[in-house]
Formats: structure tokens, sequence, C-alpha cells
């Protein structure tokens, strides 16, 4: 038998989903972030990706990093900033290519579902890039 979780109306405010447990998300470079585990990599079957819910408190941010595979982001509620100047709404889904490099952050806060496809690595980000906690409206 396969295991199963549900969540009931995953569409919400991150931080409205009492019955999911939370652990913070703590290392270099990422401040408030706090993410419930739904999948994690297997190594003993060769399995590298990842499935998680995030929640971005207002000012959160991720690390600046570069995607070993593709990363597929859906906001389920609030608006997440990306470093490349866009923000992105409940309802949005964004897909990132292997090789592209990010930070992500959330000036209001927010709720995403984060599924990668392979491990990420931390990168030093480049000069230029939009300061965590700016939102596209204030750019």
């Amino acid at each position: 038998m396969t295991d199963v979780e549900y969540i009931k109306n995953v569409f919400r405010n991150g931080f409205e989903l009492k019955d999911i447990e939370w652990t913070s998300w703590t290392e270099p470079g990422r401040v408030g972030v706090e993410h419930h585990v739904l999948w994690a990599p297997n190594p003993e079957k060769d399995e590298d990706s990842v499935g998680l819910i995030l929640r971005f408190p207002p000012g959160a941010h991720g690390d600046y990093h570069e995607h070993g595979g593709y990363e597929l982001m859906l906001v389920l509620d609030g608006v997440l900033d990306h470093s490349d100047g866009q923000s992105y709404e409940k309802g949005d889904l964004v897909v990132e290519a292997p090789g592209t490099q990010h930070q992500m952050s959330s000036a209001s806060g927010c709720t995403v579902l984060a599924i990668r496809t392979a491990p990420a690595e931390a990168r030093e980000a480049p000069a230029g890039i939009r300061p965590v906690g700016a939102t596209a409206a204030s750019n």
C-alpha cells in the first residue's frame, strides 16, 4: 500500500495550515522560511526529487542558488518575489529550468508548493538583483 498525505484546502494562508507540521529551514542565506516536506530525496532508490510546501512570513527569503534540475513553484497564497524583478500571485505557476539561478522572497508573505527534480546549490548573489523584500511595484 502507498502512503497518502491529504491536505484540505491548500490554497490558503500558510499560517492557517495548522494541520501540518512546519519546520524552520535553517541554512546560510535563508531567513524566516518554514517548510513542510511532502517527500524527500531517497538515495537508496536513486531519487533526487523533493516536494515541499513553503511559507514565507513578510520579509522572509531563501538563499541565492542554482538549480541542478527543474523547479516548479505554485503560489498557493500571497505574493512570491523573484530576484529577477518579477512577483507572482496566488495561482501563478513558475517553472525554472536546470542551470537557472535565483533568490525568492516575500515582502508581504506567501505560501508556495515547490517541487525540485534535483538538488540546488548555493551561489554568490550577483550585483544588481532585486533586493530582498522589494516588490515588483517598488522596484
